[in-house]
């Protein structure tokens, strides 16, 4: 007889180990997205077969990243470990916790019975309990840290949808309660799969309405105590191919967000430097100023002042007829580098307002340090000064603010001669709004300065 013995326990285990990893997260053990769909796919059936409601919670955690860059990865994964046990703890076995990656997990929560109104004040109760539970101090490497989550639901009752377009629900919520100041959570709805397409269409049409020259250029007269016209605020406006005229308040914040408010604003001021460098040649044209908004995406880029000096030699506008208005989101990131960029601006002539004062996050700490020229007073306070005298009273203070500092001040949204007496009144010398005049394109601006 003739025997061979072969050991393959080291085979075997590797390929369980292998099956493991094909289906778990090897941080924190957990299943991973592949297992996760499984699941759902099987709630999802169970749910139209029982009619029993289930719920998706997606589960962000708030600044993880400022966790990784300040301690490193390792002390991160600590984090995503208790995180995932605490989660854990808090759900029936019948639940699944799964990790997509990175520091997003899914909680799927099964059998909340057949009234969604009740399964979804199970939801939020439980949602609420997680999020208080994950609020709890850790500790890390013997240091205490302190972590909040945002939380997404959305609730399954029969309707038939994919696991992919739930998890992306689930995901748009979370993102709205990121939008809400995090460490809280949301539902998903219909109109939020509305909006969400509605800004998917809108950014691809932005796109193309920058390749296509879609946009324009108007302006609206600024006027000084006398009447005459000083100068103009440059406003873009979307003419659409389809829909006509967008709002600015439809497309700039998206154009913030994706980035396109870059490339936008450089076509914003360059089209505004060239109408600037036209007056000036015109005798009675020369003397207008011309405000050109910046938004903090388009400040904030390494290259902003050597873009502006090109801009400058290109067209042939003069700087010191010149004004960029900013506004506070800017002051946010780096104050110190904005001063800097300020004062480099400052050398080549421009100036400066401060945009919508009042409305933002307002401090007269960094008011005294920028090298301003003009506080612009928010139309919100103007529109209802005569209303509201609580309205009545800051924009009192915001001119005599001004006027403390040495700085102009000039008032927008001013619709009627009441506004304009009211200001005039309490020492308010510069005016912008449609009792002066709409925004319009060039050639209608440049008649009416010409005809006054």
């Amino acid at each position: 007889m003739f025997c061979i013995d072969i050991d393959i326990s080291g085979r075997k285990a590797a390929e369980e180990e292998a099956r493991y990893l094909a289906f778990y997260d090897a941080l924190t053990e957990l299943p991973n997205r592949r297992l996760l769909v499984d699941r759902l796919q099987q709630v999802l059936a169970s749910s139209s077969r029982t009619g029993m409601a289930s719920a998706v919670l997606f589960v962000d955690l708030d600044n993880f990243k400022t966790l990784n860059d300040t301690r490193g990865h390792e002390v991160g994964d600590m984090l995503l470990t208790d995180v995932a046990r605490r989660l854990k703890s808090h759900v029936r076995e019948l639940d699944t916790v799964a990790r997509l990656g990175g520091d997003e997990f899914v909680v799927v929560l099964q059998n909340l019975g057949t009234d969604p109104t009740e399964a979804a004040g199970q939801t939020r109760m439980l949602g609420e309990m997680l999020r208080a539970h994950l609020a709890q101090p850790y500790d890390l490497a013997g240091h205490e840290h302190h972590c909040s989550a945002s939380i997404g639901i959305t609730l399954l009752h029969g309707q038939r949808t994919s696991v992919n377009e739930i998890l992306k629900q689930a995901d748009m919520a979370m993102y709205r309660a990121k939008d809400a100041g995090r460490n809280t959570l949301r539902f998903f709805d219909p109109d939020m799969q509305q909006a969400a397409n509605r800004r998917a269409t809108l950014e691809a049409a932005l796109h193309n309405g920058l390749r296509q020259n879609q946009f324009l250029q108007l302006y609206q007269a600024q006027v000084d105590e006398t009447g005459r016209i000083a100068g103009a605020e440059a406003l873009v406006r979307w003419q659409h191919p389809e829909h006509g005229m967008v709002s600015p308040g439809e497309f700039i914040a998206l154009a913030e967000d994706t980035g396109l408010i870059v490339p936008l604003g450089h076509w914003v001021m360059e089209t505004a430097l060239r109408q600037q460098a036209q007056w000036r040649q015109h005798p009675q044209l020369a003397h207008l100023t011309l405000s050109i908004n910046v938004s903090a995406r388009q400040f904030h880029q390494d290259d902003f002042v050597s873009q502006v000096v090109r801009l400058l030699q290109l067209t042939g506008a003069d700087p010191t007829h010149i004004k960029l208005e900013l506004t506070e989101s800017l002051l946010l990131k780096n104050v110190e580098g904005v001063i800097t960029t300020m004062l480099a601006l400052r050398e080549l002539g421009l100036g400066f307002s401060l945009d919508d004062f009042g409305t933002g996050y307002s401090s007269l700490s960094y008011l005294k340090r920028l090298p301003l020229d003009q506080i612009k007073i928010d139309q919100g306070f103007v529109r209802d000064a005569l209303v509201d005298p609580n309205d009545a009273a800051i924009a009192r203070s915001i001119i005599a603010l001004a006027n403390s500092l040495g700085l102009d001040v000039i008032a927008e949204g001013v619709e009627t001669e009441e506004h304009h007496h009211f200001l005039l009144q309490h020492g308010c010398r510069a005016f912008q709004g449609y009792f002066f005049g709409r925004p319009v394109p060039h050639t209608d601006f440049e008649r009416a300065v010409l005809n006054r």
